[in-house]
């Protein structure tokens, strides 16, 4: 059984930082592109990072671009994203996501996690 928990949300003042973090069990990890999406109310899920098994050629939201990271530990069966320099318009609820080939459309993605939400207070 496939299980992504996502944990490290919370509430920061804009301009702060946080690390959200995924755990992945059930799945051979260091196969799968991993990537992070995010959904605020009434918006659909968007794309936000992804990166390959090996770890280079991630690939970001222009919104995110140069503020957030995505990194993974194939060890350790992890992906996290560092998110610094947040703004208002951050605030979603944040879920992780598997898929053996990378994709930016949610629709293309059939594992998820729970998700964890991360509130920028202006």
């Amino acid at each position: 059984q496939v299980q992504l928990v996502e944990s490290g949300g919370g509430l920061v003042q804009a301009g702060g930082s946080l690390r959200l973090s995924c755990a992945a069990s059930g799945l051979a990890f260091s196969r799968y592109f991993m990537a992070w999406f995010r959904q605020a109310p009434g918006t659909e899920r968007e794309f936000v990072a992804d990166i390959p098994w090996s770890g280079d050629n991630t690939y970001y939201a222009d919104s995110v671009k140069g503020r957030f990271t995505i990194s993974r530990d194939n060890a350790k069966n992890t992906v996290d994203l560092q998110m610094n320099s947040l703004k208002s318009e951050d605030t979603a609820v944040y879920y992780c996501a598997a898929r053996r080939v990378g994709s930016t459309r949610a629709d293309e993605y059939d594992l998820w996690g729970q998700g964890t939400r991360v509130t920028v207070s202006s």
